[in-house]
């Protein structure tokens, strides 16, 4: 891992992150051309596709009830029971974000609030490649569920059989998904977004993917609703003098094995400290079923930062803005007041990422790259829209009205200052008014 280390009192600064972005230009440019195929010739195109990219030759894309209660009935037992308690947990957390209508009466007589309404539809995609989540399917169908979708549309990319991994079915059935097809990449972004014989299209597209699926999803952004364009996975670790070297080592691996493009960011005090950790790393490796991508990402992607003093390392942090953050610190909640930027927080040693992942509850779904700047966790918010709610009583235009003529003439709009005149007419100018 590349390591800094930080004079006294020196900033922490963003270029040296050296962060790659959520997709090229290449990519921006084959999805361009994929997704106009979609809009231009629907089923057909993604027929094709999936055969030329996927290797599989399909009759049909919807998954059927008869494959999805086959893979129940097939499903290893403890597997079930371990998606079937995530879903229980990731569903109990996000029922606590369930938002109301609400309406506020002033004394005047005018009513104001906000009516919130679930969205229709939704498409989720669930990657496949070097890894199946069916975690990921939980957590982008199940606060879609919570917040009252009624259409919930999941795609995936078919296996060389044309088969969808069974643990992906299960976990769809489990998070409420309505309907599921077999189609990936940025055709299943194109087809979501402008629909096809076979999908109808939805109001907002979530879920993360790869390169292809992000380009795709920032070309269809507009035409329908994204939750993010993700890029790599990152995790920061800040390790204070009391964390343990090998649980440092396996939680940034446990990041690194995600992707050779997954970033990780160690914080710590010392050199030494930082040599006895990637001695660790050292040691885990051998054991790891995914020795070549964890070491890949951690000697292309992966960062030391060894700072002088806590409050150095909280400002390196708030400048990563990372996606994943664990504090390996003696007291992780003083530390806690003084994060501002962090997608999810993981407090003390005995809380791994891992947990965050699968079944602590919260969303493993996350600002990247630097985002959490200014960006959340997904929740139930973004499968609802809000309308906001107005009505006046004759005393409340009275009370406004001249405020809104005096703005409306500054700003030249005729119009909208004569709909508050006519209404006001026998008060403002003594004349009948019926």
């Amino acid at each position: 891992m590349r390591m800094i280390e930080m004079k006294p009192n020196e900033p922490f600064r963003k270029e040296l992150l050296k962060r790659s972005g959520a997709f090229n230009a290449d990519a921006l440019s084959s999805a361009l051309k994929i997704v106009e195929d979609v809009r231009e010739r629907g089923d057909a195109a993604l027929f094709e596709l999936t055969e030329r990219f996927d290797g599989v030759k399909l009759e049909s894309l919807r998954v059927t009830q008869d494959e999805i209660e086959a893979a129940i009935n097939r499903i290893d037992a403890d597997l079930y029971a371990a998606l079937k308690k995530a879903t229980l947990q990731i569903k109990s957390f996000h029922e606590r974000q369930v938002q109301q209508s609400w309406f506020f009466a002033r004394e005047d007589g005018a009513l104001v609030g906000a009516k919130v309404t679930p969205l229709d539809s939704v498409g989720v995609y669930a990657p496949g490649g070097r890894a199946l989540y069916p975690s990921s399917v939980l957590m982008n169908t199940i606060p879609a569920s919570v917040a009252g979708v009624k259409r919930i549309v999941c795609v995936t990319p078919p296996t060389k059989d044309g088969s969808i991994d069974d643990a992906l079915l299960v976990a769809c059935k489990l998070g409420g998904a309505t309907e599921i097809y077999k189609v990936g990449g940025a055709q299943a972004i194109a087809a979501l977004a402008y629909g096809t014989e076979s999908i109808g299209p939805v109001d907002k597209i979530t879920g993360p993917g790869n390169a292809f699926v992000a380009a795709a999803k920032k070309i269809v952004s507009g035409d329908v609703g994204i939750d993010m364009i993700a890029g790599p996975s990152e995790v920061c670790v800040v390790a204070d003098e009391s964390a343990d070297p090998s649980l440092v080592a396996i939680d940034l691996m446990a990041q690194a094995e995600h992707d050779p493009l997954a970033a990780c960011y160690l914080v710590c005090f010392s050199a030494d400290q930082a040599h006895d950790i990637e001695t660790a790393i050292a040691k885990h490796m051998k054991a790891s079923t995914r020795a070549d991508i964890t070491h890949e990402s951690l000697e292309t992607q992966g960062l030391i930062v060894v700072c002088e003093d806590m409050e150095q390392a909280v400002e390196a942090v708030n400048v990563i803005a990372p996606e994943h953050l664990e504090l390996h610190v003696s007291d992780p909640f003083d530390v806690l007041g003084q994060i501002r930027n962090a997608g999810a927080i993981f407090l003390g040693a005995w809380t791994p990422e891992a947990v965050g992942d699968y079944v602590a509850g919260p969303n493993h779904t996350l600002p990247t790259g630097g985002t959490a700047r200014y960006a959340s966790p997904l929740s139930v918010d973004e499968f609802i829209k809000k309308s906001s709610i107005i009505q006046y009583s004759k005393e409340a235009l009275l009370n406004d009205g001249s405020t809104v003529m005096r703005i409306a003439a500054h700003e030249g709009l005729w119009a909208h200052a004569q709909s508050v005149a006519l209404r006001l007419k026998d008060d403002l100018y003594q004349m009948d008014g019926k």
